[in-house]
Parts: structure tokens; sequence; C-alpha cells
């Protein structure tokens, strides 16, 4: 359904809702996607973890708190100055909740954390060949996706599974609440590792081999696509919204990259926040390389990359644990003061396990050559630069790029780590510039559906900083990335393929 926005004025808003694994928001965005200052709903998401491996959110709550977000950021909105035009959603990917024929779940939603499926999917990698599933759907065979969890759900989760007459993402629980229809987008439903890339269709080999029925998945839609009208009990709490169109959600990941700037073969998006990713967006169906996966941003453009589970976590972990004296702008100092890999230390920052390029989930982390000597600086410089080394594995695995755009809490608010990816990377780094590059990214898609921009790059980013490599660093790095490697292949044994 092709919605028709008056181009004659500049009034209007954009809403964007945006879930993540630590909050819930809801912000305005205008028809050059700046975010409007001052309109804000949050909550906080509240994660029940254990040590089964469990990655657990109440899908109910969750909703509850979105609603109230909406709430406040209606009552900030002028509704004669800023109307709403639109309704866009990115969430975050790879969730899974259980819900019955009244739409109520009998379970709670499972985030892409949640690893209690991980003997099953070690059984399926016996059962089926990764390679061939990795070149179909774009996934390996991990407890983070769809096949795994049901395998573990039919034999685990009886009870669940017995009551549940439909499998949904958070986006298509969403979409169902507030409009009755449960539709999950390309983008989203790349994530579970159940599509196949090619057809876009729910993966019929996996289907038939896991005994599933595409009838208790969601509708399948591409992002452009806007959902049906909000239900009665929506459209009385919200008239505001009552005929604006909503638009199914995308993963965060291709929210992050649209956002960022990143939107074709010609940027290469770092991010890095808790954890880390590189992604690039590539026309078309391009094969996924060895380690990495290959999602969608929508039918046209694909999403390759890798996630690793290290990133600003680390360094948390070293200034808290080595106890890192000093305001953070002290020991950013200290931390530039040290020429590259000059500390004698290797490191595999597995902390959390691995995910590309190995998939070594029981990974454990390894520091190799400490002595005396050894200051808590040195491990901390150490850290930095071994992950960015780690970035430089999936970099070497994607088509090289003309810029690097980087975005993220932890990177931006370290020059140091900045300036150790470019050397590591060997190219230029762009600071984004962007504040909140998930939300402005589903804006962004909403003015294309809307035909209020016609493309992406029609509003351009404005990067706030380069970091320039220095080529004696890159070649010291090199040198660095070898001892790693090696370092890796003694003590992992790599599950991967």
């Amino acid at each position: 359904m092709q919605h028709v926005i008056d181009q004659s004025t500049s009034a209007g808003v954009v809403l964007t809702i945006d879930i993540g694994t630590s909050s819930v928001r809801v912000l305005a965005y205008d028809r050059s996607a700046r975010k409007v200052n001052a309109i804000e709903g949050r909550r906080t998401v509240e994660v029940d973890t254990d040590a089964q491996g469990a990655a657990e959110v109440d899908a109910l709550q969750l909703c509850v708190q979105l609603a109230a977000c909406i709430d406040e950021v209606l009552a900030q909105l002028d509704v004669v100055t800023q109307p709403v035009l639109a309704v866009g959603i990115a969430v975050m990917a790879t969730t899974m909740v259980g819900v019955n024929a009244l739409g109520i779940p009998v379970g709670p939603l499972r985030t892409y954390a949640d690893t209690q499926s991980d003997g099953h999917a070690r059984s399926l990698r016996e059962q089926v060949s990764e390679a061939i599933v990795h070149q179909r759907t774009g996934c390996m065979i991990r407890p983070n996706y769809w096949p795994a969890r049901f395998a573990w759900l039919q034999t685990e989760k009886h009870a669940e599974w017995q009551v549940a007459t439909q499998w949904l993402s958070i986006g298509a629980f969403i979409t169902q609440e507030f409009t009755g229809f449960a539709q999950m987008t390309y983008s989203e439903a790349s994530w579970t590792g159940l599509l196949d890339r090619l057809t876009l269709d729910w993966d019929a080999p996996w289907l038939a081999h896991l005994g599933v029925s595409a009838r208790v998945l969601a509708h399948l839609q591409d992002a452009d696509h806007a959902l049906p009208p909000l239900t009665h009990r929506w459209a009385t709490r919200w008239p505001q919204l009552a005929q604006v169109p909503w638009y199914g959600a995308i993963g965060d990941g291709a929210a992050a990259n649209v956002g960022s700037g990143c939107i074709d073969e010609q940027f290469l998006a770092l991010t890095v926040g808790t954890t880390g990713a590189l992604r690039i967006a590539l026309p078309g169906t391009p094969q996924p390389p060895p380690g990495l996966w290959c999602y969608r941003i929508d039918r046209n453009t694909a999403l390759v990359g890798g996630a690793t589970s290290e990133g600003g976590n680390v360094y948390q972990w070293v200034r808290n644990t080595l106890r890192l004296d000093g305001d953070e702008a002290l020991i950013q100092a200290r931390l530039a003061a040290y020429e590259p890999d000059a500390h004698g230390l290797t490191i595999l920052p597995l902390y959390a396990g691995e995910r590309s390029p190995g998939w070594a989930g029981e990974a454990k982390a390894t520091i190799h050559g400490l002595h005396l000597g050894t200051s808590p600086w040195d491990i901390a410089r150490a850290s930095l630069e071994a992950i960015a080394l780690r970035f430089g594995q999936i970099a070497a695995a994607l088509p090289q790029t003309g810029m690097v755009i980087a975005s993220g809490g932890a990177l931006e608010h370290s020059p140091v780590w900045m300036q150790i990816c470019a050397d590591v990377l060997g190219r230029p780094v762009y600071a984004s510039g962007v504040e909140e590059a998930t939300a402005r990214g589903a804006a962004l898609l909403v003015l294309r559906h809307l035909r209020l921009i016609p493309s992406f790059a029609a509003l351009p980013t404005t990067p706030s900083h380069v970091y320039v490599p220095h080529p004696a660093a890159t070649e010291r790095y090199a040198i660095a990335a070898h001892r790693q490697k090696r370092l890796y292949e003694r003590m992992i044994v790599t599950p991967f393929l």
C-alpha cells in the first residue's frame, strides 16, 4: 500500500521505535532525518540470565514499556506543527517467542544471547552440512539461530512447544499486538537462520528436517510494505496514530548501517558497543564468506559481515579488574603513549566465547607473554589492540572499501582505540558523528518508503573526525596479527565447517 505525503510542507515527523537489549526508545525525526530534540520516550529492558545460558525477556512487559514510551512522545509533540507521518521500527535481531491462538506468549522472548540450545546446535551440525546451510541461509548452525532453538524446544520445553500455535520475532510480536497482523520483514527474518536468502521464503529443507510448518511462522514481507491500521484498542488510545502507516521491523544491525551512512559497497561499518561488528551493504545476493554471515537490509540489499563477542565489555573488564587509576581522559592519555605492539603481549580476547570468524562459542581468553615487568597498562593497551586485530580478520574477508565509518559508544569515547583500528585496517576510519544511528536508520527507511527522499544518499552523514593510518604501525600490526593467529590455532579448536 503506497501512502501519499504532502510534499508542499516541511511539517511532520517520523516516529522510530528502537528495541535493544538494554532499552526501548521512541524518538522523532524530521523530514531531513534529523532527531527532534527533547522528544523521547525510554524504558529499561530487563534481560534474565542464568548459568544454563538463558537470556530472556518478558514480551508482554516489553509491549507495556513500549506503549508507555509512545504515550510520552505523543504528549511531547505539537500535533499541529509536528503531525506524525509514519512509524518505523528497528529491533534486536534473532529473538523468538511462542504465542497461543490468542497471541499471548506461552514462554519468554529469547534473545540472540540465549545459548540454551547449544547442545542441539552441535547435534544438528552432525546431521546436516553446515557449509551447505551457510550458503543457503547466510547463517551458521548455532544456538543463536532458530533451527537449534526449535530442536531444543521440541525436546527440552515440550509443554511450551505443544501450547504455542505460532513462533514470532519481537518485531512480528509487536506488529501483531498493535495492528493484529504478525509480519516479519526479510531483514528481521534473515537473522533467524531460517530464511532462504535467494528465494526470500522460509527455508524448506530446514522446515522439513525440523518438522516445522511454515504456517506457524510469521508472514514474510519487505520493509516497504505498510501494515494494517492500528486495532481499535490502540487507535482509541492514540488517535493521532489511527491512520498513520506503520512499517515492519528491521534488524538493528541493518538500521545502524543505514543510519551511519554505510549504504553501499563504498563503506564498511565498524560498530563497537558492548560487543562489536563489522558490516558492509552489498547489492543482490552475494555469497557469504566462510565464518561470516549474510543478512538482509531489504530485498535488494544484503548485509555481510561478522560480529564479535568482545568490544567495550573487554575494556570495561580490564579497567575494573586491573583498577586503572584516573578519569577517562587520563586513561586515554596513558594508553596513547604506547608505540604499536610495544608491550610484548599476544592476547585472544575471547572472554565471552567467539562468534565470527571461528564460532568457537566455548573459547576462553588467553594472555600470552606475561612477565614480572608487565603492567596493568600493558594489558589494557594490548587488549584494545587484540580486539582491533580480530576486526582485521573479518575485514580481510570483506570487499575493500574506500571508507570505514565507526560508531558505538565504546569506540567514539576512545580516540586511542579509533587510531588503533585505523592502523590495523590500514584504512582511514571516520567517526560517524551520527547520534542514535539505529533509530536514524529506521527513520531513513520510512522516509524512503514515503518517497520523501529518493534514496539514502540524498541525506548523507558528515563524519566528525578522521583517523589516518600510519604505514609503520600497520606493518607492526600485521606481525601482531600473525602472532595472534598462531596462538589461536594452538589454543582453540574451531567447530566452524
